[in-house]
């Protein structure tokens, strides 16, 4: 499926609220409350020459989030950074004064923490983000799994001290459920989809995104001419096209975004002009992506600053992985998850398909990101055959050439 975005709203100005929450002075927010985490580090940008080569294109990097805070995923950056504004504005409402970053540490402002229990609903990686960030300041943490959620992805998210919630059903049955309790029990939800009237704090976890790409934008010699990112629900999408549009303007890099054929909800969402719920049939092995209606905060901003819309099929899922496991002689390795390395099957099914649609050619730049790294380690040795580990020690699965 590959669809260019005909929308009425295509390369207009974002809505005064997203430019607000995905701008510079947004990012400049999430890089101050990064610099007083300990274990924060820019997340590493590779050059893939050779693969580059073998696709017909000027250069092909991935920013790689598998490094990101201690928790190998992307959503490292939005589910804590929202806890953290959630918990200051709640104990500058309670203290009478101005509350910031440098004072979560403060005894007072631990005790409101404490009082607090933020909720969520997820497949794994946005979990282990709220659960991380309500540990960090003390606060509790509820989290909501439905039954695809694996057994390794779970224990990751207890580890933090979160009260685990089994949901029957799927991520969209577990985000309803989560809501529910959470409006009974007077609890936050912080939740990486939107829904009418709940906006602001997905918005937040989408601003927490900005920084990929502007630590991308300052790796990189020159601007992308392309950018494939993955979706969900369409909030790293979002935030990465809205940040793009937002400070390169029309020197934008041409914008795709990529989804599971099984659940494929932004797609959708392009079809009909507005987020749509799609039929759920079989799970996809991109499990962090196996969301079945966008989120219409993510839509907004999609149906601006994206370009066109594509989906790929499981095997070039599991393939882009491999490949990235067993890159090119000259190429680094890259350990990408289940769903980290959709953006980079979209390039590849975009070159065999869309090549002239999308202008890809021998200048194009082309930017990818590898969302997560093997946060299930055995499902990543399932469908690689090999460990994350023997992947990064350069040892080669059984029958694999050198």
């Amino acid at each position: 499926m590959f669809l260019l975005n005909h929308n009425a709203l295509h390369r207009q100005p974002l809505d005064p609220a997203d430019a607000e929450t995905l701008g510079v002075a947004g990012a400049d927010t999430v890089e101050r409350f990064l610099a007083h985490r300990d274990n924060h580090l820019i997340t590493p940008l590779h050059a893939l020459p050779a693969l580059a080569a073998e696709l017909g294109l000027g250069a092909l990097h991935v920013k790689d989030e598998g490094f990101r805070l201690g928790l190998g995923s992307f959503k490292a950056l939005g589910g804590a950074y929202a806890v953290f504004r959630l918990v200051l504005e709640e104990a500058s409402r309670s203290l009478g004064r101005s509350v910031d970053v440098a004072d979560l540490d403060r005894t007072d402002v631990r005790a409101i923490a404490a009082t607090m229990t933020f909720a969520c609903a997820t497949d794994g990686n946005h979990g282990r983000s709220v659960a991380q960030g309500a540990q960090l300041v003390g606060a509790r943490a509820a989290i909501f799994v439905h039954a695809g959620v694996s057994h390794e992805r779970i224990a990751a998210i207890a580890g933090y001290g979160a009260e685990m919630v089994r949901v029957d059903g799927n991520y969209d049955d577990s985000v309803r459920q989560a809501a529910r309790v959470a409006a009974e029990k007077d609890w936050t939800v912080v939740s990486d989809t939107s829904w009418p009237g709940y906006e602001r704090i997905p918005g937040l976890v989408m601003q927490g995104y900005t920084t990929i790409v502007r630590e991308a934008l300052r790796q990189l010699a020159e601007p992308p001419t392309h950018v494939f990112v993955q979706a969900g629900v369409g909030g790293i999408a979002a935030a990465v096209a809205g940040h793009l549009a937002i400070v390169l303007g029309d020197a934008r890099p041409t914008f795709i975004v990529v989804e599971p054929a099984r659940a494929a909800c932004v797609v959708a969402a392009a079809r009909a002009g507005h987020p749509v719920k799609v039929a759920h049939d079989q799970p996809t092995v991109m499990a962090m992506l196996e969301c079945y209606e966008a989120s219409p905060v993510a839509w907004r901003v999609l149906a601006r600053a994206a370009d066109a819309f594509m989906t790929v099929d499981e095997d070039e899922a599991v393939a882009a992985m491999q490949r990235l496991a067993q890159p090119s002689a000259g190429d680094p390795v890259i350990v990408a998850g289940e769903s980290g390395g959709v953006g980079l099957a979209g390039l590849m099914r975009a070159v065999a398909d869309n090549k002239a649609a999308l202008g890809l050619d021998g200048g194009s730049r082309v930017l990818v990101i590898n969302t997560e790294g093997a946060t299930d380690p055995h499902r990543y040795a399932e469908l690689v055959g090999i460990s994350p580990a023997d992947v990064l020690a350069g040892k080669l699965p059984a029958g694999a050439l050198s």
